[in-house]
């Protein structure tokens, strides 16, 4: 009986962390697309409603996403009794934290400054300000995700 319990409550926490990955890895991506899409495009109205749903998305995909998978991948490995202070485990985690790192110390600063610019845009030109930040935002952007695919591919190749 315990051990179907601990089965359970391992699917469980299976569930929410892979729900988070799906939340996470799906939003930066669609992100990036509409940002792409919408530089391209150019016009005012366009890179400031694509702003404002980078801004929601993020506060509602990439944030649940990320409490979800460390939510998910911690109640794991609690319950099978992993260790989590080594082997690909450890470097899974150092890998995600320095894709949250990047996120929180880069992006999103440079998220809030672009949002606030949009907010602003009128029918005229769009200032090479916003267009400096989206460049950044896409550098660091790509920049994070390669932390984030390491850490992802260790959780499911589970190397050594």
């Amino acid at each position: 009986m315990a051990v179907a319990v601990m089965h359970d409550a391992y699917l469980v926490w299976k569930f929410l962390h892979i729900t988070g990955v799906v939340m996470l890895m799906g939003n930066i991506t669609v992100t990036a697309i509409w940002k792409f899409f919408a530089d391209r495009d150019g016009r005012p109205a366009v890179l400031g409603f694509a702003q404002k749903l980078i801004t929601y998305t993020d506060w509602s995909m990439t944030v649940w996403g990320v409490v979800l998978t460390m939510a998910g991948g911690y109640g794991m490995a609690v319950v099978a009794g992993l260790d989590l202070v080594s082997g690909w485990l450890l470097w899974a985690q150092v890998w995600f934290v320095v894709a949250g790192l990047i996120w929180l110390g880069l992006i999103v600063p440079i998220q809030i400054r672009s949002a606030r610019l949009a907010r602003n845009f009128s029918d005229g030109p769009v200032p090479d300000a916003y267009k400096a930040l989206s460049r950044k935002w896409i550098f660091w952007g790509l920049v994070s995700t390669v932390p984030l695919l390491a850490s992802l591919w260790l959780m499911i190749a589970q190397p050594g």
